[in-house]
C-alpha cells in the first residue's frame, strides 16, 4: 500500500493550494497587496533515473508487464509560493496621507526587525511627529550613494550610509505634499525625498505579513534607473482579482476533495485486503 503516497503527496499540495490562495481572497481589498501563487513539482522516479525500458532476456509471463519502473514512488512536492508583483490599480482617495506609487519601487521603512519595504502607502503621523506606515513603521528618506559596480567600493560607501534611525521623517502640524517625484514639503519648504527603491530581481524578496518585503542581499538593490512615480490622495489597490481566486479556489477545493476519495479507497481495499488474509 505504499502506492497511498502518491495521492496522499497530492492532496497536501493541494490543502497548501487552498491556504494560498484564500488568503489570497482575505486580502482582495488590502492596499498594496501581492498576491501569491504555489509551484508545485511533479517527482517521477523513472524520468530521474531515465527511460530505458528493461525487458526480461526470457519467455514472457504476465507478471513481466506489472514493472512500474518507479513510478509507484511518483509524488508532488511543493516548490515555493511565487509572489505576483503586477501593478495594482491606483483608486483616488482625497486623503493627503494617502500614498501611491506608480512603477516597480517600494516604500522603504523601519521595523523592529530591521528595513522592511512596503507598497502600502496608507500612512499617517504619530504622537512623536514622524511619517509612520499604518502598522506605526517608520517611512525613511532617501539617500544618496554614488553609483559603483565594485563590490569592494559598494562595501566602503555603505558603511557611511546614516543609520535607519537618522532617517526617519519628522514633520510638524502642517499640510503635507509629496509631488510625483518623492519630494516631501510642508509649508513650502521641502522636508525630505521618499526612499523609494528599486531591485533587480523581485522575486529574491521574501514576504513578511500581508504587506512587508524583506531584502536579504544589499546588491540586490537597484541604485539607478529607479524611475517611479508617487501619487497622493491615492492607495494601490490589491492586484487580486477576486472573481479569478475564487474560480481557482473552488477548483482546488474540488481536486483536494478527489484525492481523498483517492485515499478512501486505497484505505479501503486495505482494509479488505487484512480481513480476507485473517481469514486464512
Amino acid at each position: 500500500m505504499k502506492d497511498i503516497w502518491i495521492p496522499v503527496s497530492g492532496a497536501i499540495a493541494q490543502q497548501r493550494n487552498v491556504e494560498t490562495i484564500a488568503n489570497n481572497v482575505a486580502n482582495a481589498n488590502t492596499p498594496g497587496f501581492k498576491k501569491d501563487q504555489a509551484i508545485f513539482k511533479e517527482h517521477l522516479t523513472a524520468f530521474e533515473k531515465g527511460t530505458d525500458i528493461d525487458l526480461p532476456n526470457k519467455e514472457w509471463s504476465p507478471q513481466d508487464f506489472y514493472r512500474t519502473y518507479g513510478a509507484e514512488k511518483g509524488f508532488v512536492k511543493t516548490v515555493k509560493n511565487y509572489t505576483n508583483f503586477e501593478q495594482g490599480q491606483l483608486t483616488p482617495t482625497n486623503n493627503p496621507m494617502d500614498i501611491a506609487l506608480s512603477g516597480q519601487g517600494f516604500f522603504e521603512v523601519l521595523s523592529p526587525n530591521g528595513i522592511r519595504y512596503t507598497r502600502r502607502g496608507s500612512l499617517s503621523v504619530d504622537a512623536a511627529g514622524r511619517l509612520v506606515t499604518q502598522q506605526g513603521y517608520p517611512i525613511l528618506a532617501k539617500i544618496d550613494l554614488p553609483t559603483t559596480n565594485d563590490a569592494n567600493e559598494l562595501k566602503a560607501i555603505l558603511q557611511q550610509v546614516p543609520e535607519p534611525k537618522d532617517r526617519v521623517i519628522t514633520l510638524d502640524n502642517s499640510p503635507l505634499t509629496v509631488n510625483h517625484n518623492g519630494e516631501v514639503y510642508q509649508k513650502g519648504s521641502k522636508i525630505a525625498d521618499l526612499s523609494v527603491v528599486k531591485f533587480k530581481e523581485t522575486e529574491l524578496l521574501k514576504k513578511e505579513g500581508n504587506s512587508l518585503f524583506i531584502n536579504k542581499s544589499v546588491e540586490n538593490v537597484k541604485r539607478e534607473g529607479t524611475k517611479t512615480a508617487v501619487y497622493q490622495g491615492f492607495v494601490e489597490r490589491s492586484n487580486v482579482n477576486a472573481v479569478e481566486e475564487m474560480s481557482n479556489l473552488i477548483k482546488a477545493h474540488r481536486q483536494f476533495e478527489s484525492l481523498q476519495r483517492v485515499i478512501k479507497t486505497y484505505d479501503s481495499i486495505a482494509g479488505k485486503a487484512s480481513n480476507e488474509i485473517a481469514k486464512f
